[in-house]
């Protein structure tokens, strides 16, 4: 094998990856940023609501990034940050009705 075609590979196909990756791993973390409170407030160790201007623009950029999703059809963030939504929506739903 050539070389040069090994590193043409890596430079097309490496960045792509990353790239794709960091997006995919961005939705995660942004999801996560509610949930331990969440948990904390659910199970009764703490009695402080995450703040409502931190989660509504937490919320407000997952939903722009489902937008972005939906129309690259970008299948794998749609069902990351879609399956974040319900967990955080269940665990809301949780504390709001225990």
């Amino acid at each position: 094998m050539n070389i040069n075609a090994i590193r043409n590979f890596l430079h097309e196909h490496l960045h792509t990856i990353s790239a794709d990756t960091l997006g995919w791993l961005a939705g995660i973390v942004i999801h996560c940023a509610t949930i331990p409170s969440l948990i904390a407030l659910l199970t009764g160790l703490s009695d402080k609501t995450p703040g409502v201007d931190i989660t509504m623009f937490l919320w407000g950029g997952l939903i722009l990034l489902f937008a972005k999703a939906i129309v690259l059809k970008d299948t794998l963030n749609i069902i990351t940050i879609g399956i974040g939504f319900i967990i955080q929506a269940i665990l809301m739903a949780l504390i709001l009705f225990k």
